[in-house]
């Protein structure tokens, strides 16, 4: 009885590790690959050279539960793929002629550019003298409301620290996965749209809204990019998810673009 017993826990133990390494988005996307994806991103000429690390990926991507675990193979993939390339865009530093074409350089800079501003948007979050909250970090975080709802989630004090996000690569890392894993009405989160999870509403449907990966766009960007037939921004964002895919091989799926949509907030 106590063999039988042995052996049912460690059969336990063994299924459960499997599990979990099941879960883990290593499974997915290897340490290689992920250099081949993020190829340039420790160019000389980035900003953020040595910051944006597999190890602070993967360990930022495990704080949420979530995020890769949900559903199929192929389903898992195309959220690693979305995930990084609305990320590499926001951080972009390619251009159109560059070396390996302008989708292998995700990752360039950790700071928004081009006297950002302090954005201190919000009375439910007082600032501190001195503190700005312009674009850190993968999703470039935006605004004081954003840094103090992100640090609350992943237990950081970014309204008193908001350089935490361009000098602590896994704390970077943290908020933008909680940017993409919560969702912010009217919005659905990116996590549940690129699972297949969001079902678009009468009034999504009257807005042109429809899942895919054009959606996701919609939730980070839309104002500027969406509803506004072809632009180089929102092409850029099909560009990375693209090749992200491929390299990942997955197929991307349809709806890639947000072109015929209006915002959320129209």
């Amino acid at each position: 009885m106590r063999l039988c017993l042995c052996l049912w826990v460690l059969a336990f133990c063994i299924l459960a590790s499997d599990l979990g390494a099941l879960a883990d988005v290593r499974s997915l996307i290897s340490k290689d690959l992920f250099e081949q994806i993020l190829k340039h991103r420790n160019d000389a000429a980035c900003e953020g050279k040595g910051f944006y690390t597999y190890e602070a990926f993967v360990n930022a991507a495990n704080s949420f539960g979530a995020f890769a675990t949900t559903g199929d193979t192929n389903t898992r993939k195309r959220e690693i793929a979305a995930f990084l390339a609305q990320t590499s865009h926001e951080t972009t530093g390619g251009w159109a002629s560059a070396p390996d074409g302008p989708y292998a350089w995700g990752y360039c800079f950790i700071r928004e550019r081009n006297n950002p501003g302090a954005h201190c948007t919000s009375k439910d979050w007082p600032c501190p003298p001195g503190k700005q909250y312009y674009g850190r970090g993968p999703i470039q975080l935006t605004h004081n409301y954003n840094y103090g709802q992100a640090g609350r989630a992943i237990r950081a004090d970014l309204i008193n620290n908001p350089d935490l996000l361009a000098t602590d690569a896994v704390i970077s890392f943290k908020t933008a996965f909680w940017f993409w894993m919560t969702p912010q009405s009217p919005k659905p989160s990116c996590h549940a749209v690129i699972i297949g999870q969001w079902q678009p509403s009468t009034t999504d449907t009257q807005a042109g809204r429809v899942p895919g990966y054009g959606v996701t766009t919609n939730i980070i960007n839309g104002g500027k990019e969406c509803g506004k037939g072809s632009n180089s921004k929102m092409e850029n964002r099909v560009g990375f998810y693209q090749r992200y895919c491929q390299i990942l091989g997955v197929d991307p799926g349809s709806n890639l673009d947000c072109s015929n949509q209006r915002p959320f907030n129209a």
